[in-house]
């Protein structure tokens, strides 16, 4: 060009279009700003062609305010030009904007051609604009485009993006060309839309075809569907397809496959593909790592970083929330420390990490750092005061809890529904219903009462509270009961002690029950006595073959039998429960113990507490109820042997409490404990109560 130029040729404007394109594709941005000046000195701006190839040239570039300023000056427009300023928009981020200009070119009598109207389906897909979508839909028809395959394409992943999902089978079907990116739209639509089953369907279908083999996206998309359907073993048939195309080494493929293995719970298949890639970047490590949290693989997940280190990579802030997320479900709080440390060398510290550290700290139970943190934040949010509301009521300081709510009020953040499901949690914590009508009332003034969760929460709040009548006005005020509700206000007539209510309540149920129901009314039958019930409940639902008994059944079974005093049967529930392919574990045992301090029972007590102490052996509680049974049955050297151990391994008593409501406060008194101001007065009370009984 510059010769031609040196030499006075280059006067056609033909050839300043692909001087232009290849000034873009370079990125040759001086040098594509110097021929348009030239494009000036010689009077061909005005050549609609010629300013065409400059708006692309600028878009190309990112300088797409330059194209804009050219289009507004051009004298004559035709579709290409209208399409790349739509194309400019598109990129800069303003769909609605292409949208607008779509709509101005249709009024200055544009007829689009192909380009335009699969450019406007981008923008409909972006902005998830249904209606204008369809518009254009109705548009490619009467204009003959109907039929086009980039046209078709663009439509069904119009209909995908925009939850549409039959529309989209609807128009596959009518399809009579297809090509890879068809068969990739359709099947990245129907997981994206939660039909990951038909996604499969349709993989299969294509495999099977002799037109058309998929490509790397196709195979992302496949990944996926296994992914979104937790089926490790047609996950592994996928990976067969992977390697037999040729796949295996594309970063972008192992990537997927380590974070499909992850939710399939393959972590060792995971492992596997992460460690025979040949190249790993930086999202390489963070699927690992992520995969070890999500499997709680939390130790190897702090060895992987380590590894990641010594191999030079970066880490980022995927790396460092993963990581304060195995240390949290650690609890180790040094291990936070180092975490936190590491963040702030890298000046990582945004939102979303800060707010990471916090909910580490506070799991961890390191209050004040926790504290620390959140004071130090420039830029909190709704997630930054809702985590350290959720934090005090894991430390167990429903007080602070409700006091930093108000605090967030006060200071003009709206809660959103997941706030007041953990103040809702810090009523009830305090079984404070002063404070817990004062949280329902402020759920209905913003509207949060038609959210399931919160209205389940309501109930539970009340039904720990002690008002049973007001947990069932929230019951049967819920428009739309699922099963957790059902399972809520059984559970709340159990807490009650009123196992009739709750049998009949179920018995009512108009949903299929499930694990959870079940647990929530054997505890019924337990709490209220009701023996014969809950053992013909329980073996009706073992022979549910839709049912699935776990430990946790069996365990509240050995308790309701416990409590009434039937140690003779416990045996063999357990034997049962062995029988079925479940292990006893601590719980099972726990009631055993329970029972037998109970029921003064010290040989098989004895037994049990071996069982447990084993199975828990850094929690107190055994020692405590094996040290009570001892002193009931007056075996006093046991009994203080119980205690010596408590002390020798360091077991940290958490003791037992009660709270009660007197007017506007809650007071709580702990076991043993003589420092509340009226204790001489409850104490005599207490005696004399006793005495009565």
């Amino acid at each position: 060009y510059r010769s031609m130029h040196r030499s006075g040729s280059a006067s056609n404007p033909s050839v300043y279009s692909s001087i232009f394109k290849v000034c873009a594709s370079s990125g040759l941005i001086e040098q594509g700003g110097c021929v348009h000046g030239i494009v000036i000195k010689n009077g061909f701006d005005s050549e609609t062609s010629v300013a065409n190839s400059i708006m692309g040239f600028y878009n190309s570039c990112g300088m797409t305010a330059s194209a804009r300023n050219l289009f507004r000056f051009m004298l004559s427009r035709d579709c290409v030009s209208w399409t790349v300023v739509m194309a400019g928009y598109i990129e800069d981020g303003t769909a609605d904007e292409a949208l607008h200009i779509f709509t101005q070119a249709r009024s200055a009598g544009l007829e689009p051609n192909i380009s335009t109207l699969v450019l406007v389906l981008r923008a409909c897909c972006i902005l998830e604009a249904r209606q204008e979508g369809k518009q254009v839909h109705g548009l490619s028809i009467r204009n003959g485009y109907s039929s086009v395959l980039s046209i078709e394409n663009s439509l069904l992943n119009f209909y995908a993006k925009c939850g549409d999902i039959r529309d989209a089978v609807n128009l596959f079907d009518q399809m009579l060309e297809r090509d890879v990116i068809t068969w990739s739209t359709i099947i990245t639509g129907c997981v994206e839309n939660g039909q990951a089953h038909f996604g499969l369907q349709m993989f299969k279908e294509m495999w099977v075809s002799d037109d058309i083999n998929p490509d790397g996206l196709t195979m992302v998309g496949a990944i996926r569907v296994c992914s979104s359907l937790g089926d490790v073993s047609e996950l592994k048939k996928m990976h067969s397809c992977v390697v037999k195309l040729g796949f295996e080494s594309d970063v972008f493929m192992g990537n997927s496959l380590i974070d499909a293995y992850s939710k399939c719970d393959g972590i060792d298949e995971a492992r596997l593909v992460f460690f025979n890639m040949k190249f790993r970047n930086k999202v390489s490590w963070n699927s690992i790592i992520s995969g070890s949290v999500y499997t709680a693989s939390y130790v190897e997940a702090l060895m992987l970083f380590r590894l990641m280190r010594q191999e030079g990579t970066e880490a980022d802030e995927v790396t460092m929330v993963n990581l304060l997320q195995s240390s949290k479900y650690i609890g180790d709080g040094n291990q936070c420390k180092s975490v936190h440390t590491v963040i702030i060398r890298r000046g990582l510290e945004t939102p979303h990490v800060l707010n990471s550290i916090m909910d580490a700290y506070m799991k961890c139970e390191l209050l004040e750092i926790a504290k620390r943190v959140f004071n130090g934040m420039t830029n909190r949010n709704l997630v930054s005061w809702s985590t350290l509301i959720a934090g005090f009521n894991h430390c167990s300081k429903p007080h602070e809890a409700i006091h930093t709510f108000r605090e967030m009020i006060l200071s003009g953040e709206k809660p959103n529904f997941i706030t007041m499901l953990s103040v809702l949690e810090a009523c009830t914590l305090l079984a404070s219903l002063q404070q817990g009508k004062w949280a329902h009332g402020f759920v209905i003034r913003n509207g949060f009462e038609k959210e399931v969760a919160v209205g389940t929460a309501i109930l539970n709040m009340y039904a720990k509270c002690g008002d049973v009548v007001l947990a069932k006005k929230v019951f049967d005020l819920t428009p739309e009961k699922n099963i957790v509700t059902w399972s809520a206000m059984i559970s709340a007539y159990g807490f009650n002690s009123r196992g009739e209510d709750a049998v009949t309540l179920f018995r009512g149920m108009q949903l299929k029950p499930n694990n959870v129901t079940l647990l929530s009314l054997l505890s019924a039958c337990s709490h209220g006595g009701l023996v014969d019930e809950g053992r013909l409940l329980f073996k009706e639902f073992a022979h549910d073959p839709e049912m699935s008994l776990s430990l946790q059944h069996y365990a509240c079974m050995v308790d309701l039998l416990g409590r009434a005093g039937l140690l003779d049967h416990l045996g063999e529930l357990i034997k049962e429960m062995l029988s079925a392919g479940i292990e006893a574990g601590a719980s099972v045992w726990g009631a055993v113990l329970s029972a037998c301090r109970s029921h003064g029972n010290t040989n098989l007590g004895r037994e049990a507490f071996e069982y447990v102490s084993q199975l828990e052996p850094a929690k107190a509680a055994c020692y405590t109820l094996a040290s009570n049974m001892y002193a009931d049955a007056g075996v006093w050297s046991e009994a203080a042997r119980m205690r010596s151990l408590v002390r020798e391994r360091r077991l940290k008593v958490v003791a037992g409490y009660s709270l009660i409501q007197v007017k506007n406060g809650v007071h709580k008194f702990v076991s043993g404990d003589r420092s509340h101001p009226q204790s001489c007065e409850v104490y005599a009370t207490i005696e004399h109560l006793l005495g009565a009984m």
